[in-house]
């Protein structure tokens, strides 16, 4: 039944066995290893689950994860990082999920992380709609790769670590999915935990990261992306009061959402 479920793993300079190890894997995995050199191998963990290694120079969490999805073989794939360690029974777990939920096109699970990273938490089963999906990360998610193939739907080079912009490569990818007509649901189904470490995007909430957000918020929201900007100050002012005024938080943002603007006028 686990050889339908394929991890695909975005890795950073890591010991490929080691990690795969860790990472408490119960099927079959695709492990994209950013680091300084170009290769392709296999092996098999102890369990007799097959990881399909991929070593690369080039940067880019987007990068990183289009490969792990031109590369993968699953029915269902879940998104993972190099710090993620999975429960006993997750593979089973996602994949009773979806035989109970023949509508979704990709499914929401609980991944426990620590307070100051929580971005979300799924108590009752809900259906994800635009305005919430930009709350879940790409560890939390699983989806059938036909649906996603079919979709056409890649991760944005331009967000997230090895990129030109902080973060947002998820909410994009998933916003996206949804543009394209897919299902998204979650489930209260705690599959893993991430392993505490320091962020390798936020540096506090400097220039760079309200002018990112302004970006992203103009790929995301198009024309209500000033008003989404005007919330999110609003609701984190607390968080950066000591760091910057609101005030200036808020024309950062704008200067991220024209910068975005002409971004996504140069793709059309």
């Amino acid at each position: 039944m686990t050889e339908d479920l394929e991890v695909l793993i975005s890795a950073l300079g890591k010991d490929a066995l080691a990690l795969a190890s860790g990472m408490n894997l119960e099927c079959g995995a695709v492990l994209v290893d950013q680091c300084s050199r170009n290769d392709r191998y296999e092996f098999s963990t102890s369990e007799g689950h097959t990881v399909r290694t991929i070593e690369s120079v080039e940067r880019g969490i987007g990068r990183s994860r289009n490969l792990a999805l031109e590369e993968a073989r699953g029915r269902i794939v879940l998104f993972s990082d190099d710090d993620i360690v999975y429960s006993e029974g997750y593979a089973e777990s996602i994949l009773k999920a979806f035989e109970a939920h023949p509508e979704a096109d990709i499914i929401m699970f609980n991944v426990n992380v620590s307070e100051d990273r929580k971005t979300y938490r799924i108590d009752k089963e809900i259906r994800v709609h635009k305005w919430s999906v930009g709350r879940y990360p790409a560890y939390a998610a699983a989806a059938r790769l036909d649906s996603i193939r079919r979709a056409k739907v890649r991760f944005s080079l331009l967000f997230g670590g090895g990129a030109r912009y902080s973060n947002g490569e998820d909410s994009l990818f998933f916003m996206d999915c949804l543009r394209a007509g897919l299902k998204v649901i979650a489930v209260p189904v705690t599959i893993g935990s991430e392993i505490p470490r320091e962020s390798t995007w936020f540096h506090g909430f400097n220039d760079k990261f309200f002018l990112d957000r302004g970006v992203l918020y103009s790929f995301l929201y198009g024309n209500a992306a000033g008003i989404w900007a005007l919330r999110f100050v609003i609701a984190k002012r607390h968080s950066y009061a000591d760091q910057m005024k609101p005030s200036d938080a808020f024309k950062l943002m704008r200067k991220g959402i024209k910068e975005g603007k002409a971004l996504r006028d140069e793709q059309e």
